[in-house]
């Protein structure tokens, strides 16, 4: 399973996610997508919002505004660390399990 599955299982459904799609005015199933995108996005090569664009085919004006609510850059950086319990940098060996705990399922 692709991190961005990985997480987009973890964020379904979410209050957390929920609010704020209803604070951007966006549709609650787009924000789940734009998170697990942008955090795949951050993660490869090049710009995380054309990336996750490409990705998730969410427009990058939304996930540009997905981001700057999340925390910007930076708490993207922030998950992928927590992500990589191995600090290998490669988060994909560590996150069967994680992305559910970080969103409070178990």
């Amino acid at each position: 399973m692709s991190l961005f599955d990985q997480i987009l299982g973890a964020a379904h459904n979410h209050p957390t996610v929920r609010n704020m799609a209803d604070q951007l005015g966006i549709d609650p199933a787009t924000a789940e997508r734009a998170i697990a995108a942008l955090t795949e996005g951050h993660h490869t090569e090049g710009d995380t919002v054309t990336n996750a664009a490409a990705r998730s085919g969410i427009d990058a004006g939304v996930l540009t505004q997905v981001m700057a609510h999340v925390g910007g850059e930076g708490s993207l950086q922030g998950f992928m660390q927590i992500l990589d319990q191995d600090h290998d940098g490669n988060p994909l060996n560590d996150i069967t399990g994680l992305a559910g705990r970080l969103f409070g399922r178990d």
